[in-house]
């Protein structure tokens, strides 16, 4: 009878390993950190912090510095792919293809600040990503504006959010953003945006969806609890596993 009693114990266990096996499976993202500019020193924080968040979160998380894996067979696998600070030029013609193949296909796409400082030549992705960096004036405190609060990746942060980071100007902004943060040009030097300058947003595109927040230049981002509820409501969402609103 104990060792039934046993037995029974370790096939529950078994069956609990599986299923979170089979959950992390079914949500799955792509951490992509290439740069062909500008390389982050935050990435190296960044990627650990996206691991353990898949851990605490049950999705699982592989990351990469290889354009290679950007084929239709291997993006299968992903729920969502993100560009973690990437810069510059960094898929090919038949990269590119594949990722918009993924994307219409309903994938998912998260951009991290320097992602909007990547394919400068690819129209499509511009609009994917929702905008293209122009420049940014010296790390300095400033304030952030939460004009959306009721979305997941925005309902536990503070109306007014004051942070130190590296904040981006923007050009060719896609009109068809729904902008959940705005950064206020008065509290700081060196906007270029005007009263409405979009820091994080989201929406719909060609199929699929994207995410995309302007902050994660500073290390310490990597650790804040507050930037990191954010990016995971992001990532949710791209994944398709949780509504944004």
């Amino acid at each position: 009878m104990k060792s039934k009693s046993i037995l029974q114990y370790l096939l529950i266990v078994v069956a609990v390993f599986i299923g979170n096996a089979v959950c992390a499976q079914k949500y799955k993202i792509l951490v992509f950190s290439k740069t062909a500019g500008y390389h982050h020193g935050s990435i190296a924080v960044g990627v650990p912090a996206l691991q353990k968040m898949g851990i605490d979160n049950k999705f699982g998380v592989d990351t990469t510095t290889d354009a290679a894996q950007f084929s239709p067979q291997n993006l299968k696998k992903y729920a969502a792919v993100v560009f973690l600070n990437t810069t510059g030029d960094v898929l090919g013609d038949e990269q590119q293809k594949a990722f918009e193949q993924y994307i219409k296909a309903g994938g998912g796409f998260v951009g991290v600040h320097a992602a909007t400082d990547t394919e400068y030549e690819w129209p499509w992705y511009g609009k994917l990503v929702g905008a293209y960096f122009v420049k940014h004036p010296a790390q300095q405190m400033a304030d952030l504006h939460v004009i959306n609060r009721k979305s997941i990746s925005t309902k536990h942060l503070p109306a007014t959010w004051s942070r130190k980071d590296e904040w981006y100007n923007f050009k060719e902004i896609n009109p068809d953003l729904k902008v959940l943060i705005e950064l206020d040009e008065s509290t700081y030097s060196g906007g270029m945006n005007g009263a409405h300058h979009p820091m994080a947003w989201y929406h719909d595109y060609d199929g699929g969806r994207a995410f995309y927040t302007g902050l994660g230049h500073v290390d310490d981002s990597y650790t804040d609890p507050l930037f990191l509820k954010h990016l995971l409501g992001g990532i949710q969402y791209a994944m398709g596993q949780k509504r944004m609103e």
